[in-house]
This record gives C-alpha cells, structure tokens and sequence, in this order.
C-alpha cells in the first residue's frame, strides 16, 4: 500500500479513476529495487504508470518532460548523483523519496544543488518513506538483502567486534524495525531477553519510538498514518529473541517444501534460479561442453500452488504436483477441443447454424483458455523446482539427514551410529555432516568425550569438513548459560509412512525410489515456545525474566512487570541474528 501510494506521487490511489495513468519515470538503487521487486512484478508498475526503471547509478538519459520518482537510500554517493541528475536537467520534475529517514545536512545539500541548477521549483516533493525493510510473505518480512551480512549472526558474534562496530549493526536492524512500525502505524510492547543482543535492540528501539512520540510536532504515529485502520485498537506484541537461544534450528535440516527451496537452491527475495541441466545427447567429441541454461522463477502470493503447499513435506509437494498434471492432462483435450471450436471455417449454413449454437461454447472458451494455460505454467514451474530438489535429496539423502537429526533433537533412540552417518561416502556433502554433528554437539547434555571428540574429528576431516565451525559452537556451548538446559524440542519423531502410494506408481513425474515417506509431527520449536508464552501470559521460567518495555509510558520504567494481564491479539517476532523458513513454517503451523 505504501509503495503504490508513493508511486502515485504520494496520494492514494483513487480506485475507480478512469483514464490513463500519468506516465512516470522510477529510478531506484538497489535497496530500493529489492524492496519493489517481491511485491510489485513489471505489469503492475506499468499500471501505475511506470514506463521505465532505471537503476540511480546507471547512464540515464534525460526525458525532459517526465516527472521521475527517486526511491533510495539517503547515502553520499546516492545524493551526489541526485544532484547531477538536477544539474543535468534530466527530467521535468522530481519526486524524492529516500528508503530511510535523509538527515538535515544531506538535505541542504540537495537544497543547494538545486539553487544552483535553477531547478528548486522542479523538486515536487521529499519524502522521508521509512521503507528500510522487505516485505517476502503477507506475514513475513526480513531488514535487508544487499549488505545482509552486515546484520548477519556472524557480524553480531564475531569475538573480536569493537562497540562501535556493534552500536552500527545495532542502529541498523533499529533503523528497518522502526520502518516497519511506522509503516504499520503501531507502537509495540516490546518484550526481550536479558543480557543479548536482543536486548540492546530493545532498548534502542525502545528509545527511538519513545522520541518520536515525544515530538508531538513531528510524529509518525499521529493523525491518519496508513496504519490507522489496519490493526484492531490493541497493540501488537514484538517479541526479540536472539539467535543464541536455540542454534541447531538453522542448522537443521528441512522437510518443508519452502524451507527446502531455501535450503538447497538459490533461492532469494522470493525467486529461485535453477541451473537446467543440458540434455543427455552426447556431444561430438572435442565438442565444447554446452553451457548450462539459467531459469529463474518467482515464487508469489499469486501462486495459489505455493501459497496452498509451501509448508507441506516434500513428499506432499510431489504428490501434489503430480495430480495437478493428471488433472491437467484431463483438460487438455478440452484446449484442443476449445481450439477446434474457435477454428470455424467456411460461410455455408452450417457453420451459420452452429455458431448460434456454439456462441455459448465459445465465451466459455476464450474464458478458460487463458485459465488453463496460467494452470499449466505453474505445473511446469512447480515440476521443475520439485525436480531440482529432489535431486538434491536423493544425492545427498537429506531424508535420511532429516530423520536422524530430528531424533537427536528429541533425545530418541538412534538406529545406526553417528560415526557411520558420518564416514558414509554417499551421504551428503561435507556441509551436510558438520550440520549435523554442530546439531548433535549443541543437542547432547554433555560434551562427548575428548577421545570421541578427537574420533569424530578425525572423520569429518576424512569426509573434507572445515572444523572452525566445530570451535566456534565449542566455546559457544562452554560460554551460555543455556548449556545448563539444552533446549528442548519435544519427543516426537517424524513417521516413516512406508513408501509412496500414488508417486510411486509408474509414469509419474517424481522417481522417488528410496526416498523415505516422512510425516511431521507437530511440535513447538524455542522460538514459537516463547511467543507462546509472551502472548498468552503464560508463566514460564524460560520466559520470566524477559524484559518488557512500553514506548507509550512516560517514563522509561524497565520492570518486566507487564502492564497489560490479557493476551495479545498480534505479535510480531523478530530473530535478532536471523531466523529461517523452519521457525517462520512452525510459527504458522501453531496459528492454525
């Protein structure tokens, strides 16, 4: 809603307004182009009236009499070219919006380049968009994608970070988060962990608001913000949890279709980019080998195929796909005979006589044609990224990686040794095998020995591991303090439901032979543990201590007392240090 409002030069756009749009010229950096793109496709920009979009740092050339919409980031180099832009009189007005709050001096500077370009009365507007954030899912959102590693577990843990280094990474995720508040047009109670960077977000956060509120004046959170109507009268929970609680989530390995995308393709922003493998036809000898084609596709709110499966087990997901084609195929003699319809030859009375009785048959075609074909294409997309992964369970028997590691984290009983998992050449790739011995070593009540220690080293090494990861999680588990209690996961395991029934029969798509059948069991991880308890005021030890803070009240008064004694309606989590489609599927899964 913001970004279409912004497009439309920052007025809402009138719903039932005929005519053509006014035609409008976007230029965006590449913060602004990875917030547009996972929730506006080409056509839609055209609707809005966007002809062209050019990224700020590209040659542009001048279009005089276009009014340009500038949606970036309020950097030096980003300004610099605005103002090179206004000197060159590349456009004929220009409507800035910057990503993130532009400070007072970056803003003279751009006053100053206008004086001297003559164009103060072509800048329409400056708007301060408080964007800062990318919105992946209706109920999901992430800080950033450019410099993620900036805000990454790794940047925030790194042993030898300096405050000033860690103040920056902590302004940066308070910077986007306020984005999101104001965007929403809500003012959290926020609740956190002591003692974690969690904390320090908390409290920076905290402070932000409560400035903001303070300066009646200026605030973001008055009068008709887009927010107003979007969230009952009762505030919305924001629970910061931080990564250390539970680490051998992310390490985990996956069953769920979009947690397996994410895990095993390239697969960023919402789209995924597969290599196609060239064909099996052997090439002539000397013959340069053919170059892999690159495909990329957009995984969607649109896709109601997605949108219906990306939390189902794997082996759902190709069942699924698998009827679609059989339903599909089914239809296909209906498209031939749609088109045997359409192609009415000849002017005799016949073709007369039956185009009185076919005019029927005809609306109904030219209106499911294109129905059938949009079915078709997502058959095909969901084909091809089912297959790309397939591939990848079966190379590297995640299933069987799934399983094992799932039994380790409820504290079941193991069916075959971890060294064995370990040295079995055809399991998995030498990541795979340090994912899941980090898992046993953070899962295990206490340490193995150092003989068995020095055994399993000797292994993964064999198996071509790196081993720091292994001495990060070491020092790690000696240093928190939830090595007293290892997390708990819940006993339950997933159930093999013997083979597959129906994917199994011949002529499918999906050659699942050896693949195991696995069924989830519902369980709450850490982090739905806590919200749970945060929301529903549940007292908890895990949970007690946790700090609450309520930007409305005047003064700052941290007790973790919590004010309000009735559950929320709405919450947000966020996972300083990153969360992941596992978390994300199971946060949905305990909704329902």
């Amino acid at each position: 809603v913001a970004l279409k409002r912004m497009l439309n030069f920052n007025v809402p756009p009138v719903k039932n307004s005929t005519g053509e749009p006014v035609w409008k010229v976007l230029i965006y950096d590449r913060f602004g182009q990875d917030i547009i793109s996972p929730l506006l496709s080409v056509k839609e920009l055209r609707d809005m009236g966007i002809t062209l979009h050019l990224l700020l740092h590209s040659d542009r050339d001048a279009i005089p009499d276009v009014p340009a919409v500038y949606f970036v980031m309020p950097t030096e180099e980003n300004i610099d070219r605005m103002c090179q832009d206004l000197r060159n009189q590349l456009y004929e007005s220009y409507y800035l919006n910057f990503i993130s709050a532009i400070s007072r001096s970056k803003l003279e500077d751009i006053a100053n380049a206008a004086i001297g370009a003559n164009a103060v009365t072509q800048v329409a507007k400056v708007f301060d968009q408080y964007l800062n954030f990318i919105t992946l899912e209706d109920d999901m959102f992430v800080l950033c994608n450019q410099n993620k590693e900036l805000v990454s577990y790794r940047a925030i843990n790194r042993p030898d970070i300096t405050d000033t280094e860690m103040e920056t990474i902590m302004d940066t995720i308070v910077d986007s988060l306020f984005c999101f508040f104001v965007t929403l047009g809500a003012i959290p109670i926020i609740r956190c962990s002591r003692g974690t960077a969690a904390e320090m977000v908390a409290v920076k956060l905290d402070k932000k608001l409560r400035e903001n509120l303070r300066d009646a004046r200026n605030s973001l959170f008055t009068g008709d913000t887009l927010g107003a109507g979007q969230f009952s009268f009762q505030r919305p929970l924001l629970v910061l949890v931080d990564r250390n609680i539970d680490l051998a989530t992310p390490l985990h390995h996956t069953w769920t279709y979009q947690a397996l995308v994410h895990d095993v393709l390239d697969f960023h922003l919402n789209r995924v980019n597969l290599e196609e493998s060239p064909g099996m036809e052997s090439s002539p000898a000397g013959a340069r080998p053919k170059k892999k084609n690159k495909k990329s596709y957009d995984l969607t709110a649109s896709d109601k195929f997605w949108q219906k499966h990306k939390g189902s087990p794997f082996p759902e997901v190709a069942e699924s796909v698998q009827q679609e084609l059989e339903s599909y195929r089914a239809q296909e003699d209906e498209v031939k005979r749609l088109k045997s319809i359409m192609g009415i030859e000849g002017e005799d009375e016949g073709a007369i006589s039956m185009l009185s009785d076919n005019t029927a048959k005809l609306t109904s075609a030219v209106s499911s044609l294109p129905e059938l074909l949009e079915k078709k294409r997502l058959i095909d997309l969901h084909t091809n990224v089912a297959t790309a992964v397939l591939e990848h369970i079966k190379s590297r028997k995640l299933d069987v990686y799934f399983e094992y590691e799932e039994k380790i984290m409820s504290k079941s009983t193991l069916d075959k040794s971890l060294l064995d998992m370990i040295s079995d050449p055809d399991a998995g790739t030498p990541e795979d095998k340090m994912r899941l011995f980090l898992i046993y070593y953070i899962s295990s009540a206490q340490a193995p020995s150092e003989i068995d220690l020095e055994q399993y080293k000797k292994a993964l090494t064999d198996a071509g591991c790196n081993l720091a990861p292994l001495s990060y999680i070491k020092q790690w588990k000696a240093f928190t303090k939830m090595a007293s209690a290892p997390t708990s996961y819940g006993n339950t395991t997933p159930k093999p439901l013997g083979l597959f029934s129906r994917v199994m029969n011949t002529g499918s798509q999906f050659v699942m032979e050896g693949v195991k059948n696995l069924v989830l069991k519902q369980q709450n991880l850490p982090v739905t543990r806590i919200l749970d308890n945060l929301m529903e005021m549940k007292s908890n030890p895990e949970t007690d201590d946790y700090r609450y803070f309520d930007p409305k009240m005047l003064r700052g008064s941290d007790s973790s007392v919590p004010r309000n004694k009735n559950p929320f309606q709405e919450a947000i989590v966020f996972v300083v240090g990153g969360g992941n489609y596992i978390e994300y599927q199971n946060l949905i899964d305990y909704i329902k």
